[in-house]
């Protein structure tokens, strides 16, 4: 089966984050892509606790950079998912082959990715007067399932 969907993970930092996101992956067919630099090992045991016995079926390809990324996945449209969005993930045509961008845990996504992708910034509405942001595994798999939702013929295929 085709990989319908893309997860990046933009500097990724806890371990545990990236093994439920790694899991959540193998599940639904979904490529894992990983930014650096990560603030983990992919031999921490708190990443291969988290993917259980996952891990080993997810092929996760590790870049350098953003920029390594961007060219050795040309033509990827992408969405970028942040509380500074302006539109919401519901409000999203998700397209099978799109990669859903997502950043690190303590600081999100770098101010030029805001700037330079202001058309594809995404946020998840969340209630209530204090709020920061999800947990970067919860909002992975919000949004990922919404993907597949709206693309259900691709997944159940």
């Amino acid at each position: 089966m085709k990989q319908p969907f893309h997860i990046v993970l933009y500097h990724p930092e806890i371990p545990q984050n990236t093994g439920g996101i790694g899991r959540l992956c193998v599940s639904t067919g979904t490529k894992l892509h990983l930014i650096g630099p990560l603030g983990f090992s992919l031999e921490d045991k708190y990443l291969k606790r988290a993917g259980m016995d996952y891990w080993h079926h997810l092929d996760p390809t590790v870049y350098p950079d953003w920029e390594n990324f961007l060219e050795r996945n040309p033509g990827l449209r992408l969405f970028f998912f942040t509380t500074k969005g302006k539109h919401s993930f519901w409000d999203t045509c998700y397209q099978p082959g799109d990669a859903l961008v997502f950043g690190s845990e303590s600081s999100g996504l770098p101010q030029e990715m805001y700037d330079r992708y202001r058309d594809s910034l995404r946020t998840i509405p969340m209630m209530g007067d204090f709020h920061r942001s999800l947990n970067l595994a919860n909002s992975t798999a919000i949004v990922l399932y919404e993907a597949l939702r709206q693309n259900r013929s691709v997944f159940e295929s």
